[in-house]
């Protein structure tokens, strides 16, 4: 479905924030800080989906989500750890946090009549050519001919799993549970990269991970978790106790 009218201005935006500078400021912020900081730069995404996603559906933010996101946010500092920087890395961490969070809060006014399928695709061919035009302008033509087979394996990875199909995926969540309820689920990153790292051998997480995993886990269970329904009986009892005062005041007065 083609673009009309102001999604174009969504779509563009979520492509040049939530792509090409979310990638630049990870790249580039690496090189003055620790990877660690960026990660929990972007932990942080759970509380400004929380508080502005809601605002942007028409609905009140969520307390549950509210109280759980810092949770979630501490959980991923236990397990990333908080690592060295200076002045330059703390300004591109937060550049990615902030195209983190516009990732998804740029798509919500357009979810509803592009799908998670045509947010994805514009998305997608936006911000490849962008990338293209940067390629182009900073590395030259002659660049992907410098690329290996390998290379070129992880790059066709990236672009089929990491993006096409993780776009598809993360906008069904948001549509179907909200953009502060799904930024919950950012917090499940770091775990992942800690049980990656474990059973491949590649690290052996400490306590602090550990105890950071657990919170993770705690702040996901408190946060997603849907409130139970008021019990069928007392609805009832409400329902029948207010039928007998309409009834009452709807009876004449007896005279004495």
């Amino acid at each position: 479905m083609r673009p009309r009218g102001r999604e174009w201005l969504w779509l563009a935006g979520l492509a040049v924030s939530g792509l090409v500078l979310f990638n630049v400021a990870v790249v580039r912020g690496v090189a003055h800080a620790e990877p660690a900081v960026i990660a929990v730069a972007v932990a942080c995404v759970p509380l400004v989906l929380g508080l502005v996603g809601p605002l942007l559906e028409r609905r009140r933010p969520s307390r549950q989500v509210l109280l759980a996101a810092p949770v979630v946010m501490l959980g991923a500092v236990l397990v990333e750890g908080t690592g060295r920087t200076d002045a330059v890395g703390l300004a591109w961490a937060a550049l990615a946090l902030g195209c983190e969070a516009a990732f998804t809060l740029l798509a919500v006014p357009v979810l509803p009549r592009h799908t998670p399928w045509g947010v994805s695709v514009h998305a997608t061919w936006m911000g490849g050519t962008l990338f293209a035009v940067l390629g182009l302008t900073r590395e030259g033509p002659t660049a992907a001919g410098r690329l290996s087979g390998t290379e070129w394996a992880a790059a066709g990875y990236l672009a089929l799993m990491v993006t096409a199909v993780a776009f598809v995926l993360w906008y069904s969540t948001v549509r179907s549970a909200g953009s502060g309820r799904a930024g919950l689920l950012t917090g499940i990153a770091p775990l992942t990269a800690a049980l990656v790292a474990t059973a491949t051998g590649t690290g052996t997480p400490g306590l602090s991970v550990w105890s950071g995993i657990a919170v993770v886990v705690l702040g996901l269970v408190a946060g997603l978790r849907r409130r139970p329904e008021p019990d069928t009986t007392v609805r009832q009892a409400a329902l029948a106790s207010s039928d007998l005062d309409r009834s009452r005041c709807s009876t004449p007065a007896r005279r004495q």
